[in-house]
């Protein structure tokens, strides 16, 4: 199994820890991982972009002249296509993105990501994150001690912590991001993953089990 080092707060090695094989040796799958994330920026579109048909349009309930004798083409209605003001052709009208990924290539490509994160060194486990109190400056001064003030920082929690989301939020370039709600896109988006010992634990469950 791999090793990696644990760090304090403090940005002082502790201890050493053995990942678990199944998680962080996956092989990568780049199509899976591909797909994981194209699901995932499909299902945050809104989709509620929206134009009238001639049958929405206003007016046009009479024929505007007669249908001969007049030299000019004939017409039916001004809400025709063909018409300035008139309804839309095929149009786009409110509709889900959506895209459907089985729960198991989810969580293969999560795996995928933290296999390839580990090997580029860009996945750090503290001992823990914890905060007496909302407080921003604490939370910077953890990111100078591990040396990850110039980077982009996802800190993964083993469940919802008001105090760290709190603390962090107001950093440009951190993020916090409970471990059930773990997902490819956020993973790639950032420069380093950082994990508290708790979360790590936590891995095997949420990522092997179903």
């Amino acid at each position: 199994m791999p090793e990696l080092s644990i760090y304090n707060s403090s940005g002082n090695e502790v201890e050493k820890v053995s990942l678990n094989k199944e998680i962080f040796e996956e092989n990568v799958n780049e199509h899976v991982v591909h797909e994981a994330v194209t699901a995932q920026l499909a299902a945050k579109r809104q989709g509620n972009a929206s134009t009238k048909g001639r049958s929405e349009v206003r007016g046009g309930g009479r024929k505007p002249w007669r249908q001969k004798g007049t030299g000019r083409a004939r017409h039916g209605s001004i809400r025709s296509p063909l018409w300035v003001g008139g309804g839309i052709t095929f149009g786009p009208k409110p509709r889900s993105y959506k895209k459907k990924i089985n729960r198991k290539t989810k969580k293969l490509a999560i795996r995928s990501v933290l296999t390839a994160k580990a090997n580029a060194e860009e996945l750090l486990i503290i001992d823990e994150l914890s905060f007496d109190r909302p407080r921003t400056k604490d939370a910077t001064e953890i990111l100078s001690n591990l040396n990850l003030s110039d980077k982009k920082v996802l800190f993964v929690l083993p469940e919802k912590d008001k105090n760290a989301y709190l603390s962090i939020r107001n950093i440009a370039n951190a993020k916090t991001m409970v471990l059930d709600g773990l997902n490819v896109y956020d993973l790639l988006n950032n420069d380093m993953v950082v994990i508290p010992q708790a979360a790590l634990d936590k891995l095997e469950e949420v990522l092997l089990n179903g």
